[in-house]
């Protein structure tokens, strides 16, 4: 079936099963343009709390779909590519988040919103890239653990009074970016703004003009005179930020820089997941009204 027809079959399909279709600003640009909602992690977290579709298809990757069954436990909630995970969710264990709390009884944990629900069951609250600093500063505690995106807590830790204690995980995709290449792509468009993701290294994130999450790199594009962009996060946000902004130009220094996972959902799967309401993701009991608890305290920062 062409994407012409998948278009329509899910349109159809959404309307019968009384659907929503959220979807991450990493997936596929036909992903994207099907969606009723493209955001980012907190955006589609507010969106998955809102809603009032009785079917939730997140067409991103697992911990995004167990945040929307967490906040909308009456909902059925469907990821169509079940196998969409996000290693950097996986780097975090309860176990060792366990100990470190024992190590630092007064600390309070703030679990960055990829990671697993039961990591989230052990958090004080949740953080995105876009409320990271808010939600830091907002603790009474002196004395933060931070799960599990190292180059984000050093990113934390250089703009805080509050002492950092640091996960050793990462996202390999804005990991693999370097300082090099951001300093390469500028010599070559020198009246190029450079904006950065917090996942990236504390290197790259030194030599940029904005170090911000993809909706605020879209919000910069939109304000900002310059005509010219070097984006330092996955490719997928390139889809998103041409449709903000079609008359300027967006350079991604390193054309690898793409999560595998936020690739694997395609308009077949959509279809077919909204056909068979399934692979449906659900949250045990225990477990969700923890994460719950730590993702209502994350939302209601403002």
């Amino acid at each position: 079936m062409n994407n012409v027809n998948l278009r329509a079959r899910i349109e159809k399909l959404k309307k019968q099963k009384n659907a929503v279709i959220l979807s991450h600003f990493y997936q596929l640009p036909e992903i994207q343009d099907i969606a009723d909602y493209v955001g980012d992690s907190f955006g589609l977290s507010q969106q998955a709390a809102e809603t009032d579709a009785d079917v939730i298809v997140f067409c991103g990757v697992r911990f995004m779909a167990e945040v929307a069954a967490t906040l909308s436990p009456g909902k059925t909630v469907l990821l169509p590519e079940p196998e969409a995970g996000c290693p950097m969710a996986d780097m975090a264990a309860v176990e060792g988040l366990r100990r470190l709390k024992k190590e630092h009884p007064q600390g309070a944990v703030v679990s960055y919103v990829n990671t697993s629900a039961a990591v989230k069951a052990e958090s004080d609250i949740c953080c995105t890239s876009a409320n990271v600093l808010k939600v830091v500063n907002s603790l009474p505690q002196d004395k933060i653990i931070f799960v599990p995106d190292r180059n984000m807590g050093q990113f934390i830790a250089a703009r805080t009074d509050k002492e950092i204690i640091l996960w050793p995980g990462y996202c390999y995709a804005h990991d693999g970016l370097t300082a090099e290449d951001i300093l390469r792509a500028r010599q070559a468009h020198p009246q190029a703004l450079v904006m950065v993701h917090p996942e990236c290294r504390p290197e790259v994130a030194v030599v940029a003009d904005y170090v911000t999450g993809t909706t605020g790199m879209l919000k910069i594009v939109r304000r900002a005179e310059a005509k010219t962009f070097i984006v330092g996060t996955e490719i997928g946000l390139g889809h998103a930020l041409k449709k903000a902004a079609p008359e300027k130009s967006f350079i991604f220094p390193d054309p690898n820089l793409l999560c595998s996972n936020m690739k694997l959902t395609t308009l077949d799967k959509v279809a077919n997941s909204l056909e068979t309401l399934s692979p449906q993701v659900s949250v045990p009991g225990d477990v969700a009204e923890g994460a719950r608890l730590a993702l209502e305290r994350m939302l209601a920062v403002k």
